[in-house]
Formats: structure tokens, C-alpha cells, sequence
């Protein structure tokens, strides 16, 4: 560790900086063992390039002098380490970027941690709904290095309309928090970052040798305008103050009319970081132990996730004067139609549609939608506008069989013929999910049977046999089945059972 705070980058600020600032250092520092690029110029940031799913060590290191956050002493420190846009104006859409590159690559994640190679870290966990974050406790005043694996590469975020674009720069982002009087670490002390391009296996390498071919043919005058390159990459300590002013700048850029409240930087400072960090929906929560901490206040939310499992909209909207809440029609208004993406959670789009009346959306096709919105929530609301429902899983028919005093009469009435089927009329049950409990609560539904008053679903067997029809049985149903149910009575007389036949 002694080497690394040698090396030449920490000496060339001695002469800048004044004075006064010598004694505001950062309380860490994070050191990422990956060599800087050799062709940047003297005074523009660092570049360093990694090597798509190949591990690269961030050394954590306790930069405090004596007496510095002495509430820290003895205690575990929480960091967040993410790999975020470089660039501002992907920044704006960061969430619709995600999401495509999320469908595109199912399954896959953009950061993981190497945890066999990583020394020192605790309590490691990562967010279903935060592909590009993980976090971890760490002790500094231990030895605590953090494995990390990009496995996004620069060019998945580029137009490719010729092809053979350069690929756009990502940061390596690391946020730690010390822990509250409440047990959450939430409380911000420090964050830094740095720029990083990402290239498919042993491209980096190419690239970093490319660039050193380069500027050894350069002139000496040319040379010494680039900075040298460094065997390691130190993460800058990130200044908020031009974040905030290129925020407001854009905010206002947006809409001339709206004025933007007077508190509006004061939020975006609380952030904390230089990307946005959207705000860990409810469904989010409720499935994850431990939450990655937000910094935005609530009413900052940018982006709202959809819960993929469940088919009602999290967010209700007011009441709409159309007929079906699910539909939306051309005629609707401008304001029944905001209320629509609303109900529909496409609350991240209503800004952007604000001027959209019902026929104008409709008139959008899929490919419009795709470029507006991203390939995930555009197909999402193509497929909401058209009212495609999803294909159910299993089909099933079923019907409730007769009293034996109706089936008695009828067979009087047609001389004693039982082939009639007039009083057999069957149901169509229609399954998203292979479960006896989703059988349960359709065949509910289908026959305006009390849920609570159902305590048992059987099959009935070889012999007359009562199978109770668990989630395998129904795995194991054909599809259009046709079954004749009854109940009985329960034995303690509260409710009753089910008998398909």
C-alpha cells in the first residue's frame, strides 16, 4: 500500500494546491490496480481500459489523519461501488439504457464482485433491481481490497448506424457511508470515481498497447503535453458544485416555463454522486433484505420500476371518465391519457407525453415507441396501447355438476335419456401461474364462490378416491382438460371442499 501512495500522480498536486486545502484530504482513498492510458492530455482526466468480465483489484485504503471522523474508530463502514455513464447526456437516460442492455442480456448483470479474490470485505450484497451496484462492509483499518468484473463493453451504448463507433466512457464509482443511530448506513462520507472504457477479452490490452505505439512516435515537445501512464488508477474524490450547475442548467433547458424551486440544488446535493441514483421502488424492498440506501429525497423519484410480478398497476391513477381503465381510446383527452400512462406505471414517460392526447399516442407505432422510450418500457407500452393480453400458461374447462334431484327431472323429461347435456355448461379457467392456488382462486372467481369458504381442492382418483391437487398435479394437468366439480361439506362444518372429476 506504501507503494501506491508514492506514486508520482499524489507529488504533481504539491505545488498546486494552496495551502489552505492541505489540511482537506479525503478520508479515503481507492486505489484500482489497472494501468491509466498513456495518450490523455496533461490536464484532463485519466482514462484506463479494462478487459470485459476480467477481475481488477480496488485497494480500499484509510486516508485519515489523527482525529478525523473519530465516530468511525472501531466501527464497519459501508461502500457502494457502481459503474455509471460518464457521459451527461447518458446520464439523463440512464434508466431506459439499463433496461435495454437488461434485454438484451437476460440474466446477466453489469458489475459483479469477484468474491474468492477479495480480502476484507463483509456482508456482500447486490440488488435484483440495481444491475450495475454492488455493496459491502469493510473495516479500514484493515487491509481491504474489492474484486470488481464489468462485464458491459463500451460499444452495447452506441448507435452503431456505420459501425466501428468509439465506445462510450463509463466511471467506476465508489460511495461509503458510516452507520447511523439507527443501525442503516446511510449517513455520506466520502465518494470518487474514475473513467474507464471497456473492451471485449484482451481488447483493453490492444488498446493500451496501441496508444503507447502512439505517442512514442509523438515529438518530444508533443509528448509533454500528455500525462504519463500510471501502473495504477486512483479514483478522484468527486466535487459536487459543477454537478449541480449542469443539473439546473439542464432542468431549465427543458422547460422555460417551469421554474424550478429554490431548494432544487440543495436536493441535488444530498445525492451525493455524479449519476443519478433513482430511488428503490416499494416492490424492491419488500424482496430485498437490505436495500441499497437512495440519496434522492422521495420527491425527487425519477424512475418508477415495474413489479414484473404482478399484472395491476402500481400506480392507481385518479379515475378515468373512460369505460375500461385498461384501454386506452382515441378520444380520449390529453388528461385522461396522462391518468392513463399513470395507471399503466408509465409514470417516467407522462412529462414527455404531456401534450399527447389519446389518438395521438395510438397513432405511434412500435418501432416510434422503441426509440422513444427504450426497447423495454417501448414494447411494454406498445403492448399496453394494443391491449395484448399475456397467453396463459394452462387452459382448463370446467363445470359444476347438477344437484342429483335437477339430474332426476331432467331425465324424467326426456324419457329417461341422461346423454342430455343442456345443464352442463362449463367455465373456461384460464392459468398465469402452475398452482393449486391460483386453481383455487379462479374456479372462485368462475363460480362467485366465497375464497375463504374453500378449504380443500381434490381430484378424484381410481375407486373414488380424493387426491388432493397440489402445484405438481397441476404442473402435470393437459392443457383444455375438462373436469366436473362438486363439494361436500367440510368435517367441522365451516366451509366446504372441492371435487374435480
Amino acid at each position: 500500500f506504501s507503494d501506491v501512495l508514492a506514486l508520482p500522480i499524489f507529488k504533481q498536486e504539491d505545488s498546486s494546491l494552496p495551502q489552505e486545502n492541505e489540511t482537506k484530504h479525503p478520508p479515503f482513498q481507492y486505489v484500482m490496480c489497472a494501468a491509466t492510458s498513456p495518450a490523455v492530455k496533461l490536464y484532463d482526466e485519466t482514462l484506463t481500459y479494462l478487459n470485459q468480465g476480467q477481475s481488477y483489484e480496488i485497494r480500499m485504503l484509510d486516508n485519515r489523519k489523527a482525529g478525523d471522523i473519530p465516530e468511525i474508530n472501531g466501527k464497519l463502514v459501508k461502500s457502494i461501488i457502481r459503474v455509471v455513464f460518464h457521459d451527461r447526456r447518458l446520464q439523463y437516460t440512464e434508466h431506459q439504457q439499463l433496461e435495454g442492455w437488461k434485454w438484451n442480456r437476460p440474466g446477466d448483470r453489469l458489475l459483479d464482485l469477484d468474491i474468492p479474490m477479495s480480502v476484507g470485505v463483509i456482508d456482500i450484497k447486490t440488488n435484483p433491481s440495481q444491475l450495475n451496484a454492488v455493496e459491502f462492509l469493510w473495516d479500514p483499518t484493515k487491509c481491504t481490497s474489492a474484486f470488481i468484473q464489468v462485464h458491459c463493453i463500451s460499444t452495447e451504448f452506441t448507435p452503431r448506424k456505420h459501425g466501428g463507433e468509439k465506445g462510450v466512457p463509463f466511471r467506476i464509482q465508489v460511495d461509503t457511508f458510516k452507520q447511523t443511530e439507527n443501525g442503516e448506513y446511510t449517513d455520506h462520507l466520502h465518494s470518487a470515481s474514475c473513467q474507464i472504457k471497456v473492451f471485449k477479452p484482451k481488447g483493453a490490452d490492444r488498446k493500451q498497447k496501441t496508444d503507447r505505439e502512439k505517442m512514442e512516435k509523438r515529438t518530444a515537445h508533443e509528448k509533454e503535453k500528455y500525462q504519463p501512464s500510471y501502473d495504477t488508477t486512483v479514483l478522484t474524490e468527486m466535487r459536487l458544485e459543477p454537478i449541480i450547475e449542469d443539473a439546473v442548467e439542464h432542468e431549465q433547458k427543458k422547460s422555460s416555463k417551469r421554474t424550478l424551486p429554490a431548494d432544487y440544488g440543495d436536493s441535488l446535493a444530498k445525492r451525493g454522486s455524479c449519476s443519478p441514483w433513482p430511488d428503490t421502488p416499494t416492490t424492491f424492498v419488500n424482496n430485498s433484505p437490505t436495500p441499497a440506501p437512495t440519496f434522492t429525497s422521495a420527491q425527487h423519484n425519477t424512475y418508477s420500476v415495474p413489479d414484473s410480478n404482478s399484472s395491476s398497476p402500481n400506480h392507481q391513477g385518479d379515475g378515468t371518465s373512460q369505460g375500461s381503465g385498461d384501454q386506452l381510446h382515441p378520444s380520449a383527452t390529453i388528461q385522461e391519457t396522462q391518468q392513463w400512462l399513470l395507471k399503466n406505471r408509465f409514470s417516467t414517460y407522462t412529462r414527455l407525453f404531456s401534450n399527447f392526447s389519446g389518438a395521438d399516442l395510438l397513432k405511434l407505432t412500435r418501432e416510434d415507441l422503441v426509440q422513444i422510450c427504450g426497447p423495454a418500457d417501448g414494447i411494454r407500452l406498445y403492448n399496453a396501447l394494443k391491449s395484448r393480453s399475456v397467453r396463459p400458461r394452462l387452459t382448463i374447462y370446467v363445470c359444476q355438476e347438477p344437484l342429483r334431484s335437477i339430474q332426476l327431472e331432467r331425465q324424467e323429461a326426456g324419457n329417461g335419456d341422461s346423454s342430455n347435456g343442456a345443464i352442463y355448461v362449463y367455465h373456461a379457467i384460464y392459468l398465469e401461474e402452475m398452482a393449486a392456488s391460483e386453481v383455487t382462486r379462479k374456479l372462485a372467481l368462475a363460480f362467485n364462490i366465497p375464497l375463504h369458504q374453500i378449504n380443500q381442492v381434490y381430484r378424484q382418483g381410481p375407486t373414488g378416491i380424493h387426491i388432493l391437487v397440489s402445484d405438481q398435479m397441476v404442473q402435470n394437468f393437459q392443457d383444455e382438460s375438462c373436469f366436473l366439480f362438486t363439494t361436500i361439506k367440510a368435517e367441522n362444518g365451516e366451509g366446504f371442499h372441492i371435487i374435480l372429476k
